[in-house]
């Protein structure tokens, strides 16, 4: 990150030093323009987001949590919880480097007179911020990310503040997305909902619902009430259905590719599903297991198959922020409060959200098995055990195990570690170039909000 932030700033000083008057003219490219737009900036940023989201960090993720399986070369090694400095250098820069500088770079850029883009750019912000602190805890934010006037060497916060910011982020996102003072919008060029701040906002409050969910160790019932608080407002904006789902979106040209199926075409076999996910949806005959995993050599769904068609194909759109996960946070901050008939009556309703967006029918026979619930049968162990299946492919999914280690999960056998990790390692680019570096590499020490 440091490299990243000093080439910046040193190409910032050539621009605005030296001869002047001999180059005027001569020094504007037409291919390489020194101003960048704010739709460039937005649809660059949002494809990082994507593949921030859907790629090696949701790989990661998925065999930290057991929904994959590592088997070959690199991920072999994470299935045995060999996770080092140098495995993970590559997730935190691009985090940094492609996502978070340059959503900062967008919201200096949109200022007050393009409150859309800016209120876009922090939202994208608050998650890229959310998916960094979630792995790593303490995390360079406020000299990091302070534009050009960027720390070299940026201090790390605590995780405590990174995740009140992000909630301050995405409160200063909704209030720039209600207004009206735009000289341009987006359109197009946001991927995501075309330039819908409708929909944007709705987003907006689930993500502080998943990050007011995410404290629930340390504040459980002060987490709930203000997760609730959120989703109301969403719910109220109009989140009432699978139709306001935020989805990484893909092409069919190579380099549009889903992130699951790229991978597989270049690394066939290194990730496989797992075990854990796949027996538990086949115990319960769930109508997701089909399109979730491909069979095996004996046509069955085992860990030796790899990721099923609705969610590894070329094209395959992958969930980011979706109404399923709404009612999950719901019906668990319910059951915090003990408010047992509230939280069935969301659980029951993110499993059927969850089943119709991935098959695209209801199913009538599972809802009476799996989401009929009342108050006298719902559990805590019931609703993030259906969480962990509705969120396959989303690294949410390792953040949900860590802070209710639901489901129980065994730890792989010859592991590097005793234990399942509970974090990453300090990556080896801020070990060697930032002096304010806070250096852990004890996988089995818990983030703040793991405490």
């Amino acid at each position: 990150m440091k490299n990243y932030i000093f080439l910046t700033l040193l190409l910032t000083g050539l621009l605005f030093t030296g001869c002047k008057k001999f180059v005027e003219g001569e020094d504007v490219s037409p291919n390489s323009p020194a101003n960048v737009t704010e739709a460039l900036l937005l649809s660059g940023l949002e494809v990082s987001t994507f593949s921030n989201y859907t790629g090696d960090m949701a790989r990661v993720t998925s065999v930290l949590a057991q929904q994959s399986t590592g088997k070959l070369f690199q991920y072999e090694e994470l299935a045995r919880y060999d996770i080092t400095e140098t495995t993970i250098d590559n997730l935190w820069g691009q985090i940094y480097n492609r996502s978070l500088i340059n959503a900062q770079l967008l919201i200096d850029k949109a200022g007050s007179t393009n409150k859309h883009y800016r209120g876009i750019a922090r939202v994208l912000k608050a998650m890229n911020l959310g998916l960094v602190t979630d792995m790593w805890g303490d995390v360079p934010n406020k000299e990091a990310l302070a534009g050009l006037n960027a720390s070299y060497n940026a201090s790390f916060d605590s995780q405590e503040s990174v995740i009140a910011d992000i909630q301050k982020t995405l409160d200063d996102a909704i209030a720039d997305l209600k207004s009206t003072d735009n000289i341009i919008t987006p359109g197009g060029d946001d991927y995501i909902f075309g330039g819908d701040a409708s929909k944007w906002i709705m987003n907006a409050y689930v993500l502080k619902a998943r990050y007011a969910n995410r404290l629930s160790k340390r504040d459980a019932s002060g987490s709930a009430t203000a997760a609730l608080s959120a989703l109301n407002e969403a719910y109220n904006a109009g989140y009432t259905s699978n139709d306001n789902n935020m989805n990484a979106l893909f092409g069919q040209n190579a380099n549009e590719y889903n992130q699951w199926f790229a991978f597989n075409q270049d690394r066939a076999g290194y990730v496989t599903m797992g075990a854990t996910l796949v027996n538990l949806m086949g115990s319960i005959n769930d109508p997701r297991l089909s399109f979730y995993a491909s069979k095996d050599a004996m046509g069955n769904y085992s860990d030796e198959a790899g990721i099923g068609a609705f969610y590894g194909s070329a094209n395959s759109s992958l969930p980011m922020v979706t109404f399923a996960e709404a009612k999950f946070i719901e019906a668990e901050a319910h059951m915090r409060l003990g408010h047992k008939d509230e939280a069935a009556a969301a659980h029951n309703a993110a499993i059927v959200a969850n089943v119709v967006a991935v098959t695209g029918a209801n199913d009538a026979a599972y809802e009476a098995a799996q989401a009929s619930e009342t108050e006298t049968t719902i559990t805590m162990a019931k609703i993030m055990t259906h969480k962990y299946i509705a969120m396959f492919t989303q690294p949410e999914v390792y953040s949900d195990w860590r802070r209710t280690n639901i489901p129980a999960l065994t730890p792989n056998s010859g592991g590097v570690v005793s234990e399942i990790p509970r974090r990453l390692p300090t990556a080896q680019q801020e070990r060697l170039y930032n002096t304010k570096a806070v250096v852990n590499s004890n996988l089995l020490d818990p983030v703040w909000w793991d405490k």
